[in-house]
């Protein structure tokens, strides 16, 4: 697959996004202090991105990495379901999508940072990121 960093995207997202990042949530504040202005080993990541159909928390372009944080919504069926599809659609673009429950941002923020960390890396060496 030919990689780029250009990805479609519903443009009726682009508003809905811009609110999201005005009004994010506690756990993606928390995370956003750790990810941001390439403090993640040395990557730009992005918040609320449209891609496709779906808009993901967080999003690293150079990687293809996207980050997810669920709330108590996600335990119900529904969400469950359109989380997969969001997954599926990120997959077809070559993104990989790592999740994180609220809490593990709350509580045990320093292995939610590993488990990017160590990802990031990984994927660095995939693509060949210095």
């Amino acid at each position: 697959m030919k990689r780029t960093n250009i990805f479609p995207y519903n443009s009726n997202l682009k508003e809905k996004a811009r609110k999201l990042r005005n009004n994010s949530t506690k756990s993606e504040i928390i995370l956003w202090r750790y990810v941001k202005g390439r403090q993640m080993c040395g990557v730009d990541f992005h918040r609320q991105k449209p891609i496709g159909s779906y808009i993901l928390d967080f999003f690293c372009p150079s990687v293809y990495l996207g980050i997810e944080l669920d709330g108590y919504t996600h335990h119900f069926s529904e969400v469950m379901r359109k989380d997969k599809f969001k997954e599926e659609q990120m997959m077809s673009y070559g993104i990989r999508v790592i999740r994180f429950w609220d809490d593990d941002v709350y509580y045990d923020l320093d292995n939610a940072l590993r488990v990017i960390e160590i990802t990031v890396e990984e994927r660095k060496q995939k693509f060949g990121v210095k």
